[in-house]
């Protein structure tokens, strides 16, 4: 049975942005997610084991291109009080005082060009130590179908301190990042965001998290559902590249400018991206 006083409250609290949000990883996808959620009210605090990360963030430095150093300056110190919305620290016990856990470590691909999810994994065994009713947790980093119920779940209840259960005492989601670093035109505010939970409450719960700073979200009927669109996502923009790549390479073989191909193939109003 649903805790609903405890499902109440998170939506509450988000509601009313007194949510406290936690991002584990802080690359080209957790520091500029951690802004959004601290530029919309909330306050965020920041974990990477990466100390120089740590020190630039709580120095107001940016490290990454989407950032710009004066935002984050902003965000990290406000004038009058002292201090802002955004903190970091290298530390994981400061996730026992936060209400949403964001996971955006990397996954990189391994010497068997398989998905290194060991940073998730440890990322997962880290948070389980300070897991506490009520709390949300989602995974937004790259890794294969099937990874969020079959690896992060285990892993938050194997050091739990209590038994719970997902979608009553804790809710747990998958939300693929869309990140597209240095273009400009797509941000996270305006890029739709699917999200898949392993229960509806616990996309409930993920949704309206989102929603308080994304102009658009989606859900999926499940964390592999979610996960399956990443992997899409990837397949489609990696086959694409490798094609247009092959057509560069005929076109120059054949003295054909390739950006004039392409230009006047995307007239056609269907069949073509």
């Amino acid at each position: 049975m649903i805790n609903s006083s405890t499902l109440t409250e998170l939506l509450d609290r988000i509601a009313q942005r007194e949510a406290t949000i936690a991002v584990v990883g802080l690359g080209y996808v957790g520091l500029p997610l951690a802004t959004v959620f601290a530029g919309g009210g909330f306050q965020v605090i920041g974990i990477d084991s990466d100390v120089g990360r740590v020190a630039a963030i709580n120095s107001g430095v940016s490290y990454i291109q989407d950032v710009p150093s004066d935002l984050l300056a902003d965000l990290a110190r406000d004038k009058e009080a002292g201090a802002g919305n955004l903190s970091a620290t290298t530390d994981y016990s400061a996730i026992a005082d936060t209400d949403v856990v964001l996971i955006c470590v990397p996954t990189p691909l391994g010497k068997t060009k398989d998905p290194d999810v060991s940073y998730i994994v440890s990322a997962a065994a880290s948070i389980s130590r300070h897991l506490h009713q009520g709390m949300l947790v989602v995974l937004e980093s790259t890794t294969y179908p099937g990874s969020t119920e079959e690896l992060i779940l285990p892993q938050l209840l194997e050091h739990a301190s209590a038994n719970f259960i997902v979608g009553e005492d804790f809710h747990l989601a998958y939300s693929p990042e869309r990140v597209d670093p240095g273009q400009g035109r797509w941000t996270i505010v305006n890029t739709p965001k699917v999200i898949g939970g392993v229960t509806p409450a616990c996309t409930d719960v993920a949704l309206a998290l989102y929603s308080s700073v994304v102009d658009h979200v989606i859900p999926a009927s499940s964390p592999k559902t979610a996960e399956m669109v990443k992997l899409l996502e990837n397949t489609f923009r990696a086959a694409n590249i490798a094609l247009v790549n092959e057509m560069a390479i005929i076109c120059d073989r054949l003295d054909v400018d390739i950006w004039e191909v392409i230009e006047a193939a995307s007239t056609k109003p269907f069949g073509f991206m």
